[in-house]
């Protein structure tokens, strides 16, 4: 049943298998395994032993051929012992972003039987990126009238690892004008703003020079810093306000490029060149400042790419106004992305037999069925079916997997061959479909005997014939191919004795034709 919870495999991680095998008896439910393995493994790791968890012996390996279904194959089987190997790298940053789980999942195919097994492996991540700042310096304007407690928004830095080993603190040389505040995002990232501790006389002190130190929480710890140089400036009574801190929009994938999604406000009590506020992005990465762009004047934000939900459901943006007299103000925004049914479920043929014999038993799997659709909920979500009659049904494994098998008595003689479509179609609106054709030849068996043209034949036959001449001939037909339908004739019965019989009459066994074996009076 493979290695218990928490042992240790030879790389020294932890590895846990989870096997579920079912009695032949109880109700068909998928085997399922599942493994844990940290990323950035080196190919030709061991993940686990598969013939031993799936129950198989090292003598069944060849006949049963294990192999991998899967998108994109990280993995392979030793075709020696059934171990299951790392065949890729596998970075879980690029594989699965800023997902807090990150798993693969495949099948793995078994012929004889034809079976699906159902492997999952949980990617655990390592601590194999520091988090960066995009500036080493950066230059923050504040007036000497700031209050004290008042806050100003840092750059973030950026971390791809998740978890434990994503940003975690962020740290401040110790000044005695300024400490430090961490604040967390919707989306549970953490920025840093400045805290103004003292008074600022910019007659005293016109710069400040600060080191900002981002953290993760790695074993060991990984870490980067950046400058910010504090330019304290004269007086600008009022800082700019924005109308709310946080807004909030919903938009649909798909929305073209150029398309409003909303706007941000923010207002200044000054007169003149101290009131005139600019607009622009903080704190954000390039992907995002390539989806969306920042009226710096108006405060509008619009799509500046194509939004897709299958690749990101959310975003948080920074803002930062800022005044003529170079007083600032932050907000965020949060924009949801709402999924639509854009994308038609996929129908793969995993494994088939494109042969199967006319005497199959009810239940004979015929095929292994994968489906997959990119879209989530109600959009997401498929099923199969087959188009018109057949003797055969789609039976369904798990979510996304399903067998064809045989539903009714198979007769190569009246039905050689069937041409099967299988549909697969979503509950999107309006519901998306494809499809997937089976082509099925069916194998003859010996099921039917032969048949003679006639049930009785009455021969006629003159008195004094030469021996030896063809007196008549016997014909009878077998509708199965080739040696299933071949047909040779012996004598079987008769009023005489054999060894008399055979001294009258004779059959050839290949052609039916019946010979006189003496002259008859």
């Amino acid at each position: 049943m493979g290695d218990r919870l928490g042992q240790k495999g030879p790389a020294g991680r932890r590895r846990m298998p989870f096997l579920f095998l079912l009695s032949l008896f109880s109700p068909v439910l998928p085997e399922q395994i599942r493994y844990t393995i940290p990323e950035e493994l080196a190919m030709g790791s061991l993940v686990g032993n598969l013939a031993k968890d799936l129950g198989l012996g090292v003598r069944e390996l060849p006949t049963r051929n294990l192999r991998i279904s899967a998108q994109k194959k990280f993995f392979t089987v030793s075709t020696e012992n059934g171990d299951l190997l790392v065949s890729d790298r596998i970075d879980r940053e690029q594989v699965c972003g800023k997902k807090s789980t990150c798993v693969l999942e495949f099948e793995m195919v078994a012929e004889k039987p034809l079976n699906f097994f159902h492997i999952s492996v949980v990617i655990q991540d390592v601590n194999d990126n520091p988090p960066t700042f995009s500036q080493n310096i950066t230059e923050l304007e504040i007036s000497e009238l700031a209050l004290t407690g008042a806050t100003f928004s840092l750059e973030s830095a950026q971390d791809s690892d998740v978890g434990v080993n994503s940003l975690q603190q962020y740290y401040l040389n110790p000044n005695p004008h300024f400490s430090l505040i961490q604040k967390e995002n919707p989306d549970g990232s953490r920025y840093p703003e400045l805290v103004v501790k003292t008074p600022l006389d910019r007659e005293e002190q016109s710069y400040h020079h600060l080191v900002l130190t981002a953290v993760d929480g790695g074993d060991p710890s990984r870490s980067c810093t950046t400058q910010i140089r504090v330019v304290v400036a004269d007086a600008n009574d009022n800082p700019p306000v924005f109308t709310q801190d946080v807004y909030r929009a919903s938009v649909r994938e798909n929305l073209p490029v150029g398309s409003s999604v909303l706007s941000v406000m923010a207002t200044d009590l000054d007169e003149g060149v101290n009131a005139e506020i600019t607009y622009a992005f903080i704190n954000i990465g390039n992907v995002v400042r390539q989806l969306f762009k920042l009226d710096n004047k108006t405060g509008e934000l619009t799509t500046g790419g194509e939004l897709d939900f299958e690749e990101r459901e959310s975003y948080t943006i920074g803002v930062e106004a800022k005044d003529g007299g170079r007083h600032t103000a932050h907000c965020k925004i949060q924009i949801d992305i709402l999924d639509e049914n854009d994308n038609a479920p996929e129908v793969t043929l995993d494994s088939e037999s494109k042969h199967i014999q006319e005497d199959a038993e009810l239940g004979t799997v015929v095929a292994l069925i994968k489906t997959r659709d990119l879209d989530s909920e109600f959009n997401g979500e498929v099923f199969c079916q087959l188009k018109g009659k057949f003797p055969f049904k789609i039976v369904q494994d798990t979510k996304n997997t399903y067998k064809l098998v045989t539903d009714g008595a198979l007769d190569r003689e009246q039905t050689p061959e069937y041409n099967i479509t299988i549909t697969v179609t979503d509950r999107g609106n309006p519901p998306l479909s494809s499809n997937r054709s089976v082509t099925l030849n069916i194998i003859d068996v010996n099921d039917n005997a032969p048949v003679f043209e006639q049930a009785f034949y009455l021969i006629h036959v003159a008195e004094n014939n030469p021996p030896g001449a063809s007196i008549a001939q016997v014909s009878a037909f077998d509708p199965d191919l080739g040696h299933n339908g071949r047909v040779s004739y012996s004598m079987v019965a008769s009023d005489l004795e054999p060894r008399a019989l055979a001294s009258y009459v004779s059959v050839s066994a290949q052609s039916g034709v019946v010979f006189a074996q003496r002259a008859f009076d």
